[in-house]
């Protein structure tokens, strides 16, 4: 197999985040597998937060690339990720850049869908949050709420000093479910449940990593007392953070550029079931490549917020699709997505 790689820069639209907090564009790497004339595609997204670069994925890559060229179709996907994953104990969007390649190429080799691959029933279209930035200005925040009028399910990032004043800003606009994204920005239990108790009566349908990652007593208590489901986020990233957490949320936000890929979603994704945890199928700012990726996992999800494409000016990719707030996906083998120009 051999591999090649490149990097790109993603724009948004307009800002996500709250006042103070903005970003205009993200990193990306994105990969290129190919095999006797069939060629795969993946994407590592990289933002700030996630702890990895353009330089340190392309470093990894690179050793990747040298590992690929000793494999052949003869190989599992399984046999091939392992040792990919074993190259280092970071990097996991580089890894899940040459995982989400490896299974488009697995799969156009097949003429399969990657749902089909993993054994999954074609997922119907299913409705998605859709990410609003908050802003000091709410002329400004009723301008992306009107924007968003397709979408059903909105979502907000909280964990500012006053949330509930957030919150009743929105309700001036719209009275739309509500996803509320609080970064870990709330410390105190009893404020909290306070908290949650509110929130749904105010049409808001689930709270992701209400408190910091270090707190899951203090979780565990929370969740015992919510009306609320509770996603877990940054207290998640791979399959063995789950088994950590399983008491203490009622969800896991399942990315796959914090999990290394589609083969370790798919494993979350059953680990979920069997601890009666609901699945949130999340994204970061991914291309059409990436969230194609995710979006073969849509059957699955309980919980969907993968509008990035949606939010970007400069998508390289073809692929999945939204219409009415619905993400839909394609029928072509692989994970069903195709470069623009980029390759």
């Amino acid at each position: 197999m051999k591999l090649s790689f490149k990097p790109y820069s993603l724009e948004y639209k307009y800002p996500f985040g709250v006042s103070g907090n903005r970003r205009t564009h993200t990193p990306v790497v994105f990969t290129k597998l190919e095999l006797e004339g069939f060629t795969g595609y993946g994407e590592a997204c990289l933002p700030p937060y996630l702890g990895e670069t353009e330089e340190s994925t392309i470093d990894f890559l690179g050793k990747a690339k040298m590992l690929l060229e000793k494999f052949s179709v003869k190989n599992s996907i399984q046999e091939i990720l392992f040792e990919v994953d074993k190259l280092s104990e970071v990097n996991n969007a580089a890894k899940a850049a040459v995982d989400i390649a490896l299974h488009d190429l697995i799969g156009k080799i097949q003429n399969k869908t990657c749902y089909k691959l993993m054994g999954f029933e074609k997922p119907i279209p299913k409705a998605t949050a859709c990410t609003i930035g908050i802003d000091d200005d709410e002329n400004v925040v009723a301008k992306k709420i009107t924007e968003a009028k397709e979408f059903s399910i909105l979502k907000i990032k909280a964990g500012t000093e006053d949330d509930k004043a957030l919150v009743n800003m929105i309700r001036k606009y719209t009275d739309k479910a509500l996803y509320l994204d609080v970064n870990q920005g709330w410390k105190d239990k009893f404020f909290v449940v306070d908290m949650l108790h509110w929130l749904k009566e105010q049409n808001v349908v689930l709270v992701e990593q209400p408190m910091p990652i270090n707190m899951l007593n203090e979780m565990q208590w929370v969740k015992e007392k919510s009306p609320l489901p509770l996603i877990a986020d940054e207290n998640v990233k791979r399959l063995s953070d789950i088994k950590k957490v399983k008491d203490c949320f009622s969800g896991i936000n399942i990315k796959l550029m914090k999990c290394t890929g589609m083969h370790e979603a798919k494993k979350m994704i059953e680990l979920c079931r069997q601890n009666k945890l609901q699945v949130f199928l999340g994204c970061m700012a991914e291309s059409s490549c990436a969230t194609s990726a995710m979006t073969q996992f849509l059957e699955q999800g309980d919980f969907i917020d993968l509008d990035a494409p949606n939010l970007l000016k400069n998508d390289p990719f073809t692929g999945v699709e939204y219409k009415n707030g619905m993400v839909a996906i394609s029928d072509k083998p692989g994970i069903g997505a195709e470069p623009k120009a980029l390759f």
